[in-house]
């Protein structure tokens, strides 16, 4: 319960029914004990300070006891342990900061200037006096402003207790400055682009028209005299500020400078790392050492035809095995092991949201408008302040119904719709390339339309990456499945990432070998994201390319303790479509990685040199599967003596082992797997799994044929199958 002393007076009621005692102030001292029981910055935004504890009674020194904010806050806070009393006890503001200074010595850059409190009070005093914010809405954004420091109207927008443009109306009378409505506005491309495109994005600015001499600037928030001074250089002219709606300003934004964006995705590692581009599927020199290898093997196949026969069956098995053994003892030493880097509850918690930067989410979206409202969902759902989140939802322009289902949700504006431009190759990459040029976080991270992350995943992400050196510029978290109890091939899918999420990765990383990233929940620092060129959009598993390029740049992924749950694929002929693009994928990424194997072996050095080629290399062997069973079959019915005698002595013993031992291991791996993981309801179904590889050969025959076919193709994988599981 929380009683109040309004003045200078010697006695209060404490609520305990015991009768009047003398109150001390805050002139008699500032208990440190009862001063740390509220944080900073609920003490600084409400202005108010625990400052003694008198027979269980906290007594809080308070500028303004009588408002029914601060009581609500401050008892909800120091209420607990057993509904203890609080007294709130009337001093002047300017006792109560000068409190506060002495317990907590003020940071410059972190503490409200007088000018930043004014704005804010009378910004609170207007929306709650023209009823346009609700008391509890205004609490829960002013205990989150304490929090992050971030302004109140933002903090109103994102939990979407008032438009923006209620808000923009707002700063325009306290900031006694113009409105400009950019919804239905036709820019002039000329007048737009005179603004660099890069101050454009820092500045949150763009021209919109001319008028006296002066260049009309549309800015979201109103620019500080550093900050037009610099528009002014860029521009050549005077600029007069118009305040705008965040949202229209972003699209309008991207409209004024989508052919610059447009180029740089497509283009931009073409251009600047061309040997690291797959837009070339095969360089010349490719070409010429597999047909000279073609041409040697029939000229052997004609002059000893069985024992080039013999030495090729010999080659794949040895192969084959090889990959199997590699495997198997990176299952070995991750299994039982915690080989992450992990981040306690405790460490989380410890976090100051003040310090926390702004954070990217780039979400690739295509076809997929049934699924927006529980994307947005999840994301809002996230543990980390709407206000320092800068989500881009990246749509095809050819989408039409996903671009409309988002405009009509009218989405806050820490969720930005991003058009990509029609255009070849139409592909994940491309689209992560087009948003990433306008992200603004220092951090950023892809998510799938369906992913449901831990809500805490950016904050460990952000721990990690504190803790790890410098060189580690990509965290990875796990990846599995929400549907995996849907239907056999969702149990095997689900067994598979749970293999390599928690086994496969994890032991590459503790080994420092080159990690192929999965295809979301990869954190990134963007700055070196964008040095490396990002992504290539030529490329169908982008993730894994782009991790091998890290690696050989001389950076490191590391793994976290976070899971990200996806939707597993239930329905086979969608499932192959996404494994033969991840195999065409892993084709094109060793093509790419071994036009020049010599560089590969310098900046990997040899056990990284063979982690890739086995980690790849495991593609290839999908597609001996269908051949040495089809051999096996024959001869088991036929008893063929032609197939008998390409088994001879040695080869026969190492086909066998690559038989038995390799069929093994991937059993073992993914019963090893769900086992790690904890999921032993569906370790079962792992006994069945090479009926499941048999279904990944298929794939990889398909991404095999499409390679030579179509290259770019980017495979659609349709989600919202899972039977309702929402």
């Amino acid at each position: 319960m929380t009683a109040t002393v309004q003045g200078p007076g010697t006695s209060t009621s404490t609520g305990t029914g015991t009768g009047t005692r003398s109150t001390p102030r805050l002139v008699h001292g500032t208990d440190p004990e009862a001063a740390a029981l509220l944080p900073e910055g609920l003490a600084r935004t409400f202005r108010v300070l625990p400052y003694a504890v008198v027979d269980g009674a906290v007594l809080v020194a308070a500028a303004d006891p009588a408002d029914p904010v601060v009581e609500r806050v401050v008892s909800e806070h120091l209420a607990q342990p057993a509904d203890r009393p609080v007294v709130l006890v009337k001093h002047t503001a300017n006792e109560v900061v000068a409190a506060i200074d002495a317990v907590h010595p003020p940071v410059e850059g972190r503490v409200e200037t007088p000018e930043q409190r004014r704005a804010r009070t009378q910004l609170a005093t207007m929306l709650t006096a023209s009823g346009l914010v609700e008391p509890d809405q205004l609490q829960r954004a002013l205990v989150e402003h304490s929090r992050t420091g971030d302004p109140l109207g933002d903090i109103l927008v994102a939990h979407e207790s008032i438009p923006e443009d209620v808000l923009v109306a707002a700063l325009s009378e306290i900031h006694q400055m113009q409105r400009v409505g950019l919804a239905d506005f036709e820019p002039d491309l000329v007048l737009g682009r005179r603004l660099p495109e890069p101050l454009a994005q820092r500045l949150q600015a763009v021209p919109v028209a001319e008028a006296e001499g002066a260049v009309l600037l549309a800015v979201a928030r109103p620019l500080d005299a550093a900050a037009v001074s610099e528009v002014e250089e860029a521009v050549g002219s005077p600029v007069r500020q118009l305040l705008a709606n965040r949202t229209d300003l972003d699209q309008l934004i991207q409209r004024v400078h989508s052919a610059h964006y447009a180029h740089v995705a497509t283009t931009g590692l073409m251009e600047s790392h061309p040997d690291s581009s797959a837009h070339v599927v095969v360089t010349g020199t490719q070409k010429a050492v597999l047909v000279m290898a073609l041409v040697a093997t029939v000229v052997c196949l004609v002059i000893w035809p069985m024992g080039t026969l013999i030495g090729l069956v010999g080659l794949c098995s040895a192969i084959y095995l090889v990959v199997s053994i590699y495997k198997f003892r990176l299952t070995l030493r991750a299994l039982g092991t915690h080989l992450e880097t992990d981040v306690t509850d405790a460490e989380i918690a410890a976090l100051d949201e003040r310090e926390l930067p702004t954070y990217t989410i780039l979400v690739p979206l295509y076809k997929e408008a049934g699924i927006v409202p529980r994307l947005v969902r999840d994301i809002n759902a996230l543990d980390y302040p709407r206000t320092r989140l800068d989500v881009k939802l990246l749509c095809e322009e050819d989408d039409t119904e996903t671009i409309e289902t988002i405009r009509s949700m009218g989405l806050p504006p820490h969720f930005h719709l991003v058009v990509v431009p029609d255009s070849q190759p139409k592909t994940k990459p491309k689209a992560c390339n087009y948003g990433l040029q306008l992200s603004t976080g220092s951090y950023c991270v892809i998510f799938d339309a369906e992913d449901r992350p831990d809500p805490d995943q950016l904050k460990k992400a952000l721990i990690a990456f504190d803790r790890v050196g410098p060189e580690v510029v990509c965290i990875q978290a796990k990846l599995n499945h929400f549907n995996q109890d849907q239907n056999l091939l969702t149990a095997w899918f689900a067994n598979e990432y749970s293999m390599h999420f928690e086994l496969v990765l994890p032991a590459m990383g503790a080994t420092e070998a080159p990690i192929p990233l999965g295809g979301t929940s990869n954190h990134f620092r963007t700055s070196v994201l964008r040095e490396l060129g990002a992504w290539d959009p030529f490329n169908v598993t982008e993730d894994a390319d782009l991790g091998i390029r890290l690696h050989r740049e001389g950076y490191r992924t590391a793994m976290i303790d976070s899971t990200t749950l996806e939707e597993a694929n239930s329905v086979v002929p969608n499932w192959i479509r996404q494994r033969s693009r991840w195999n065409k994928g892993y084709y094109q990424t060793w093509l790419v990685h071994m036009r020049n194997p010599a560089s590969l072996l310098a900046q990997t050095g040899f056990r990284g040199f063979m982690s890739f080629n086995l980690t790849m290399g495991s593609a290839f062997v999908l597609l001996m599967n269908p051949i040495f069973w089809a051999l096996t079959t024959l001869y088991v019915f036929t008893q063929w003596g032609f197939i008998q005698q390409l088994f001879p002595g040695i080869v026969f013993y190492a086909a066998s082992a690559m038989l038995f031992v390799g069929n093994f291991v991937f059993v073992y791996l993914n019963v090893a797997g769900s086992l790690q993981r904890g999921e032993f309801g569906i370790t079962r179904t792992a006994l069945l799994s090479p009926l499941y590889w048999g279904l990944m050969s298929w794939a990889a025959w398909k991404g095999f044929i499409q390679l030579f076919t179509n290259p770019f193709y980017w495979e659609k994988t349709e989600h919202g199958l899972d039977g309702g599981h929402a």
